[in-house]
């Protein structure tokens, strides 16, 4: 799959600008501030419907504007595809694929597979529970259209539990018939739900695996587990042992949406004895692993963006990181970087065709 050209019409700090791509390689250079990751985050909106570093909509409009408009022209299994996604304020987003717009979001996803590294990568490491179950399930859902579904339709059912639960609270009331609806559908969407996540981490943890010894050379001892008490007990009985506690608390305390991810180095939790740099190769293993999964699952290969990661990381593994993409196994990558003469040079030694943006 490739991206051909993009054009950007008030998006972030842009007016109106046109790119055309190289089938390989692209580089966006300039000094800080000047709009390289925006154009990798506009890339990013086309595949997704929404901004990787910024997820309020109206906010990714540029000042003093009223709309934005990303238009992509892309290369899949031999046909044009034209996405556009744009947006109005008090309006609805709108992704329109060839001319049609999408009713659901939803649909669009996993329909131009693309994988991100960034140094904002890091909230995996030091935020809470909610950013890593945000990583597993998307890139699940870029391949399982019947999880990202199921997982909607989840966090629906959850709401509308949470909102009777204060409901009782606040009218010192109790119905335990309907309580138990929401708990009966929590169950057989959470438990597809949990079945789904222990396969995927039973094909996703061997390629971590691999990735990062090969980045760090097999120096360090990294694990990667799922952390989900449906491990131990169906979601009925969960729901049931902790009525008292959601009751007290007017949410519900249990279920896939407070699964985790451990990250481990030497049998212990990375986020507090984890070096910076080993931080950062179990990241880009993450991702890199990401990559080659839904390569995998999707028979596509996706689009590889790469944000700053020579200005974050040491020479040694930028050369890695280097040698795993001049392959055949990788398509078109996006990189931005600070320093043009370092971009060049990095780019040279990977034996594709290349094209440079200076903005």
């Amino acid at each position: 799959m490739l991206l051909k050209k993009l054009a950007l019409l008030n998006y972030k700090n842009f007016d109106t600008q046109d790119f055309e791509f190289d089938t390989k390689i692209n580089c966006f250079v300039g000094a800080n501030g000047i709009g390289k990751t925006n154009v990798l985050d506009a890339i990013y909106h086309l595949s997704f419907g929404k901004s990787y570093f910024n997820p309020i909509t109206t906010q990714n409009i540029k000042h003093g504007e009223d709309f934005f408009v990303i238009d992509g022209e892309f290369l899949k299994n031999d046909r044009d595809e034209k996405v556009i996604c744009s947006v109005k304020r008090g309006s609805k987003k709108i992704i329109k694929r060839n001319g049609k717009a999408y009713e659901r979001f939803s649909d669009h996803i996993g329909f131009l597979p693309l994988v991100i590294v960034s140094p904002a990568d890091r909230d995996l490491i030091t935020e809470g529970s909610d950013t890593r179950r945000k990583f597993m399930d998307g890139v699940i859902s870029q391949s399982d259209k019947d999880y990202l579904q199921n997982l909607i339709k989840y966090t629906k059912v959850l709401a509308q539990r949470n909102s009777l639960l204060k409901y009782f609270a606040v009218n010192n009331t109790f119905d335990q018939d309907t309580l138990e609806v929401y708990n009966e559908q929590l169950h057989v969407l959470g438990t597809s739900i949990h079945s789904k996540r222990i396969a995927f981490l039973e094909a996703f943890i061997p390629i971590f695996k691999e990735q990062h010894a090969l980045i760090s050379n097999g120096v360090d001892q990294i694990s990667l587990s799922y952390d989900s008490k449906l491990s131990q007990s169906n979601l009925l009985i969960l729901l049931k042992n902790a009525l008292e506690k959601d009751r007290a608390l007017q949410y519900t305390s249990v279920g896939i949406h407070k699964d985790d991810l451990n990250f481990e180095i030497d049998g212990y939790p990375i986020k507090k004895f984890g070096s910076q740099g080993q931080q950062k190769s179990f990241l880009i293993a993450l991702k890199l692993a990401q990559f080659h999964f839904i390569k995998t699952q999707s028979q596509t290969t996706p689009i590889l963006l790469l944000d700053d990661i020579f200005d974050k990381l040491d020479e040694s593994r930028v050369s890695h990181i280097v040698s795993l993409v001049d392959d055949s196994q990788f398509g078109q990558i996006f990189i931005s970087d600070t320093h043009a003469d370092r971009t060049e040079k990095v780019v040279k030694n990977i034996h594709q065709s290349y094209k440079i943006f200076k903005l």
